[in-house]
């Protein structure tokens, strides 16, 4: 674990000329990790921009294949156009243990935890960086880890939380409770907001500046059901003009679009012309051919006639007679320019995020108004005036689940973080219990330490 950094540094120098202007020589490989990473200011920001790198390297990272698809299934978004056992058991809600896509939610993402936690004692302590980059490294380092926590504390409940870089004692930790794991999300992400510039800190919004790190507390509010805290943070990030609704939904996706908050850039090494693994996966090698990945049904209908986002963000394929439809937000499989980046957080889930927060508040006008913002550029019109809180909010969800389908599993997170999974699912997924709404515990994981427990029906 501790040639992580060193590796992940190495990686950045190999992975593409936009990152070998950080560290133009690779450090001598005897050398002490910290001593590699904190040297000065190069090499500390090779670090950091190497812990991007890790998490999107290449198909079936976290980052994209990972946190995008697989929850996609376990909801109603999407499922496998082929047959794959190991799939089937998303979209069943029926996962093994063994699964290996499941100890791909856990295992990378720990060592991203424990590069995140090196950063911030590293850095901490670094005399060679300068002041105002090292705040800045910092806050990302921060955000980093909160965000990783705020999808493991989602997938998996209880969690253990590591907070050092002392593996001796590290790997023996039993699950922390969920509310203390995200009271942790919060802390980390409050400091990065404070670390962090409104700037990004590189040309592209590619690098978390501090309307990420607000974003993500602002959604982490929304879960923790502090309403009044969401719609704050949400409001600090709609108020800035760096940020805005693109009347155009093909440009949404776009790399560095103004409703991107946060994209995460594709280091491609074994494919040309990747622009997004995303897109790979999911856009048919060939105009008009079978795509890996069919829209749900369900979806499909949920959708009005005239909503853009059907127009957009989903394209169709004939098989044997049968029209399918899959997800078409990214539209590159392969090409020679990038045009395209992963979208992290985007400005559209604020205002649903805000709507939502006002709705429970019961400043139903303004959370309206949130919601009116997103049906209209979507060409669908305003909601109804004068609904209840109650079906106001069944609107908010409907609508998230229409603009956010097939992003970071928020289909499925949704239906959990509001009790409404087993009622929305279950008459498409008849086997469907409460103990499926929680990935298990992998068995590699259990199998090497003996101090964590397996979650309820696993």
């Amino acid at each position: 674990m501790k040639r992580l950094l060193y590796i992940s540094l190495v990686a950045v120098v190999c992975m593409g000329t936009a990152c070998k202007k950080y560290v133009e020589i690779p450090p001598p490989e005897n050398q002490l990790v910290s001593q590699l990473v904190f040297a000065d200011d190069k090499t500390a920001t090779a670090s950091v921009i190497g812990l991007y790198a890790t998490m999107n390297a290449y198909n079936s990272s976290f980052a994209n294949y990972m946190a995008n698809l697989m929850p996609s299934m376990s909801a109603d978004d999407m499922y496998y156009s082929l047959s794959s056992a190991t799939f089937n058991e998303f979209r069943d809600n029926n996962l093994a243990t063994s699964n290996s896509y499941v100890a791909r939610f856990w295992d990378p993402v720990y060592s991203y935890i424990y590069h995140a936690n090196s950063l911030i004692e590293g850095l901490t302590t670094a005399d060679n960086v300068s002041a105002g980059l090292k705040k800045q490294l910092l806050g990302e380092a921060y955000f980093l880890r909160a965000f990783y926590y705020f999808y493991l504390v989602n997938f998996f409940g209880d969690v253990p939380l590591i907070l050092n870089t002392d593996y001796k004692v590290n790997t023996s930790l039993p699950r922390t409770a969920a509310d203390k794991v995200y009271a942790s999300v919060v802390s980390d992400l409050l400091i990065a907001q404070d670390n962090l510039a409104d700037n990004y800190p590189s040309t592209e919004r590619i690098r978390a500046n501090k309307a990420a790190a607000t974003t993500l507390l602002a959604r982490t509010y929304l879960y923790l059901k502090q309403w009044d805290k969401a719609e704050a943070e949400a409001t600090k990030v709609i108020s800035d003009t760096r940020y805005s609704l693109l009347t155009d939904l093909n440009g949404v996706f776009l790399k560095n679009s103004n409703e991107t908050i946060l994209q995460f850039q594709s280091i491609n090494k074994s494919t040309a012309g990747v622009n997004t693994w995303e897109g790979f996966s999911i856009v048919p090698a060939a105009v008009g051919g079978r795509a890996y990945y069919n829209m749900h049904d369900k979806l499909l209908a949920a959708f009005d006639a005239t909503d853009k986002r059907k127009t957009n963000w989903t394209n169709t394929y004939v098989l044997t007679g049968v029209t399918y439809s899959y997800p078409y937000k990214y539209k590159i499989r392969t090409k020679t320019t990038v045009d395209e980046y992963s979208m992290v957080l985007r400005l559209a889930e604020l205002y649903l995020i805000r709507a939502e927060a006002r709705a429970q508040q019961n400043k139903l006008t303004e959370a309206k108004a949130d919601i009116d913002a997103i049906r209209t550029r979507a060409g669908i019109g305003a909601a109804a005036s004068g609904l209840t809180k109650e079906a106001y909010l069944l609107i908010i969800e409907n609508e998230r689940w229409k603009e956010l389908f097939t992003e970071w599993g928020h289909r499925w997170l949704d239906l959990k973080r509001t009790g409404r999974a087993l009622t929305v699912l279950k008459p498409y997924k008849p086997d469907l219990t409460e103990t499926d709404l929680l990935f298990p515990i992998p068995t590699a994981a259990m199998l090497t330490n003996p101090n964590l427990t397996q979650n309820a029906g696993y």
